[in-house]
């Protein structure tokens, strides 16, 4: 199956790609049909340079079957070669990560909760004890008032 997709080349932390028509089999660097345009992500999107495309090419492979991926279809899009694709539905990507995982285990860890109910009573011991902290800090905090009146 034939594929629209992107190349890399450049150097490390300056990548440039070619986008070429390419076999699906074949690795992605690799030998590819023909080079019909380039993509630098590092210029700014109003730049010209940014994206260089033959559309003329990438009307006629298409016409032949190929498919692109979507990174080529959004810059293909851009350049209103073709229709730019809908949106991904993503919605945990919003969600920080730790939350991700919490929310992906509270199934199973509810289930392991209703199991022992020995468990809970000792959650409760341990909130009580920082209690029992915080009226020393409060004593702490009167014990300077009484300084200040004999200064």
């Amino acid at each position: 199956m034939l594929k629209i997709r992107l190349s890399m080349g450049g150097v490390r932390k300056r990548p440039v790609y070619k986008i070429v028509i390419a076999d699906s089999r074949y690795p992605r660097d690799g030998k590819f049909i023909e080079k019909i345009g380039s993509y630098n992500p590092l210029l700014p999107k109003d730049k010209k340079e940014r994206i260089k495309v033959e559309a003329e090419r990438v009307k006629y492979w298409m016409s032949k079957g190929a498919q692109p991926t979507l990174r080529v279809s959004r810059i293909l899009g851009e350049v209103q070669i073709m229709p730019m694709p809908k949106p991904g539905n993503n919605p945990q990507k919003a969600v920080p990560k730790k939350e991700r995982k919490k929310e992906g285990e509270e199934p199973k860890a509810e289930a392991k909760k209703e199991e022992p109910k020995k468990e809970e009573p000792k959650v409760e011991a341990k909130k009580e004890e920082p209690k029992k902290e915080e009226p020393k800090a409060e004593a702490k905090k009167e014990e300077p008032k009484k300084e200040e009146p004999k200064a």
